[in-house]
């Protein structure tokens, strides 16, 4: 798919099938994920791929937002594996666990599956409930699937502001 094509027409998915995203597209968007950018190349990012039946449960039990996709990832990164930048404010986890996010749903667009990046829950309470590592923390969670018929983007989609409200050059 054109590039173009797949940022300007990829939404978010608000009401999933049943039909189950195969392996090969599954694949491609994690390889997506796995090329992204990270400061340093730390890396520090891990996915979980949520697909069974007692994993989208406990999904469920954390956000009603998983909106009966079948597969959920969860992104997350180590945050004893993370630069620090000068000043100390700030560190590489958030930001580097984003690009990660942000390849993986252009990919799973090229790809024809749809998404949902999903920041409604409890990170902590996510991490507890799906047994992560103490070292991680989630950032978001990803629904992936197909849109059930009739559904599509929210009707404010399109609506953008104009470059000159957005950009200023100095």
């Amino acid at each position: 798919m054109e590039f173009k094509n797949v940022i300007n027409d990829r939404y978010s998915c608000k009401k999933y099938s049943d039909r189950q995203v195969d392996s090969s597209k599954l694949n491609a968007v994690l390889e997506a994920g796995r090329l992204a950018p990270t400061a340093k190349n730390l890396q520090e990012q891990h996915i979980y791929v949520v697909r069974s039946a007692e994993g989208l449960s406990k999904i469920d039990s954390l956000t009603p937002c998983r909106y009966g996709a079948p597969c959920v990832l969860v992104v997350a990164f180590d945050k004893n594996n993370v630069f620090t930048y000068p000043g100390g404010k700030r560190d590489s986890g958030v930001e580097d666990a984003t690009i990660v996010a942000t390849h993986m749903i252009l990919a799973a667009a090229n790809e024809g599956v749809d998404s949902c990046w999903i920041n409604f829950f409890d990170p902590d309470k996510a991490a507890e409930i799906l047994g992560l590592p103490e070292n991680e923390e989630v950032l978001m969670l990803l629904d992936l699937g197909y849109a059930a018929e009739g559904s599509g983007p929210l009707p404010n989609h399109a609506s953008r502001k104009p470059l000159d409200e957005t950009v200023t050059y100095i």
